[in-house]
């Protein structure tokens, strides 16, 4: 596995020979790489001929500095992780190159992402659209490959995409949860022994209770700070806090149904699935 660390070197591996004729597969990161992460990368492994992993811990798409300021990064271990999991190369760049012009152009949209989560975190999707139509220019992959825990960005990437004709294919890959059902998330090594354990508690009532209002009502008695729990389309989709870390979570509408019957889910919400 080949590790660069700035765009023009970057630019340069990308022209070079054993790039030609191949298959890319693309997958981007802010880094403290999880299972949820190494099973996006191994899936890009199996459908292409080269894998490139981003790690950018993205400043525009913080409206908390705090947040940005805390966000884990583990940076020696991420390339153990990522080159164990089949990535040919890790692409790092530093933020002053990946926004020389200071942030000033930026890629918006004016539906999707102003509910739920964009809502709650003004600024965010912007961020994050940015950012990846910044990367996917420069890797220029075949299939590009994101977590179906982070729902709604995965829907804005997937249509941002297409409006610009980009020729790529973005690829939505289950979320992967830990046995006690809880959705892997970079984030999730922030929280105390305590509240590791009480977290399960949210993907457990999100994917059960049947009422958004009353799912909402069991996580507030139960400790946490609500940002919303709300039915979109065919899915629920959710945001809590807990010790003040943020944790996001989605299922599929049938499922809670099912699961509120006493039925069997499918495998998506299994305690260990495709990638997050």
């Amino acid at each position: 596995m080949q590790t660069v660390r700035d765009i023009a070197t970057w630019q340069r591996a990308r022209k070079r020979a054993d790039f030609a004729n191949c298959t890319v597969g693309f997958v981007p990161t802010m880094g403290a790489l999880h299972e949820g992460h190494t099973t996006l990368i191994e899936r890009a492994r199996r459908e292409n001929d080269r894998v490139v992993v981003s790690i950018f811990v993205n400043p525009t798409q913080f409206n908390d500095p705090k947040d940005l300021e805390e966000y884990p990064r583990t940076w020696a271990e991420d390339l153990v992780r990522a080159e164990e999991a089949g990535a040919d190369w890790v692409f790092a760049p530093p933020a002053e190159e990946m926004y020389p012009d200071q942030a000033r152009f930026r890629v918006s949209e004016s539906g999707l992402s102003n509910i739920l989560e964009g809502a709650q975190r003004p600024g965010h999707f912007e961020g994050v659209l940015t950012v990846v139509m910044k990367l996917l220019q420069l890797v220029r992959p075949d299939r590009a490959y994101f977590g179906e825990k982070d729902l709604q960005q995965l829907l804005l990437i997937r249509d941002t995409a297409e409006a610009f004709f980009l020729p790529v294919e973005i690829i939505g890959c289950p979320t992967v949860r830990a046995p006690d059902g809880l959705a892997l998330s970079s984030r999730n090594a922030l929280l105390t022994p305590p509240a590791r354990a009480k977290a399960a508690t949210f993907a457990q009532v999100l994917q059960t209770v049947t009422e958004p209002a009353a799912a909402r009502q069991q996580l507030t008695d139960a400790g946490f700070e609500v940002d919303y729990i709300e039915n979109h389309e065919q899915w629920r989709l959710g945001a809590v806090r807990l010790e003040g870390i943020r944790l996001i979570d989605n299922v599929r509408r049938d499922e809670v149904a099912l699961r509120a019957n006493g039925g069997t889910t499918s495998a998506s919400s299994a305690a260990r699935t495709e990638p997050d």
